[in-house]
């Protein structure tokens, strides 16, 4: 096997371990709006107006950034995982692979926050005007 194939083999790996990370900090960062379609979806649309008070006491309150915060936390605490399964253990290493850490770490950045405004800002918002939550009126596409 030449160095080449063995090389794109690593960045596939890599790119394996970090969709988790992305996927997981997406999920985490949306979750001031998932609770209130779980919800609307089992307890059916008797539970719409309590489903859309959830979701406005958790976007507009203190929870929101608590969760990016959290979220941040976790794609913080997955990137150093990746790295040190990679053999970037000390500040020696790190300073050796700067370049590939800023740009991995600004690529999992940039990929968990489109994830992210996608899936919580047009699938959420889709998903929770059709089960009948009044999130029309203030969906990002009007």
């Amino acid at each position: 096997m030449s160095e080449e194939s063995s090389q794109d083999e690593g960045i596939i790996d890599d790119a394996k371990s970090l969709w988790k990370v992305i996927g997981l900090g997406a999920l985490t960062a949306s979750m001031c709006c998932f609770p209130s379609i779980i919800w609307v979806l089992f307890a059916g649309s008797s539970a719409i107006v309590a489903a859309d008070q959830l979701s406005n006491d958790l976007y507009f309150g203190i929870a929101r950034p608590i969760l990016y915060l959290f979220a941040l936390g976790m794609v913080v605490a997955g990137l150093v995982m990746h790295f040190r399964s990679r053999g970037v253990c000390t500040i020696d290493q790190a300073k050796k692979e700067r370049r590939r850490i800023v740009n991995t770490t600004l690529a999992v950045l940039t990929a968990t926050f489109i994830i992210y405004f996608l899936w919580n800002y047009i699938v959420l918002e889709l998903i929770g005007i059709l089960l009948g939550l009044p999130w029309a009126e203030s969906a990002i596409w009007k």
